[in-house]
């Protein structure tokens, strides 16, 4: 099975590039997902948060304060990394097992891990290919205040907290530009399937 890696920053299209990917048939596996698999009630990752810090970001049904756990690392980078150390290896476990699961169905499929911090994490050196999704900045800023409902400074700063669109472009073996909206994007996702069905 082919491995690839689709990232791209925040708001940028990387959700709608997956589902036209999925579509096509590829097996499609978004991390964000995995991410809560691993610290659902009663798993190691859920233990391990708790221990590293305490039981403010507990429910009273001790299940995750996805809400207070987020207010704690979105403004302190150390609390950031350490919540990160905790995650990563336990997300990138869990789509490795679901890799492998897919692959036993279909060998000569096409597997894409969606994770907007695969770059990040290091963990985009275990795929074969890397997809980049990207946009024009001012296209990003708008779209994250539209859908967040967000203030222009607040949205700026939660761009801002992340890795650079042009630094991420860097890493790509493809890349795709949501800029000129769905078609255009629909078009370019079709060209990379293409692409990437010739590897597999």
């Amino acid at each position: 099975m082919l491995k690839i890696g689709l990232t791209g920053s925040i708001a940028v299209g990387k959700s709608f590039v997956a589902s036209v990917f999925a579509e096509l048939g590829c097996h499609v596996q978004d991390a964000d997902v995995t991410a809560r698999d691993v610290v659902a009630f009663g798993s190691e990752g859920l233990q391990k948060i708790a221990e590293s810090f305490g039981s403010v970001v507990l429910q009273p049904d001790g299940s995750l304060d996805r809400t207070k756990l987020g207010a704690i690392v979105f403004n302190d980078k150390e609390k950031r990394e350490l919540l990160n150390s905790i995650l990563h290896p336990l997300i990138i476990s869990a789509y490795d097992e679901q890799l492998k699961i897919r692959e036993r169905k279909d060998p000569n499929g096409i597997g894409i891990i969606d994770a907007a911090l695969m770059i990040e994490s290091g963990s985009y050196k275990k795929f074969d290919k890397i997809i980049v999704v990207h946009c024009r900045p001012e296209i990003q800023l708008e779209r994250l205040m539209i859908r967040n409902n967000l203030e222009r400074e607040e949205a700026e700063r939660r761009i801002s907290a992340q890795m650079p669109q042009e630094e991420k472009k860097k890493f790509a073996d493809y890349l795709i530009d949501t800029s000129e909206g769905f078609e255009d994007t629909r078009r370019q996702v079709n060209e990379t399937y293409l692409m990437l069905k010739s590897l597999s």
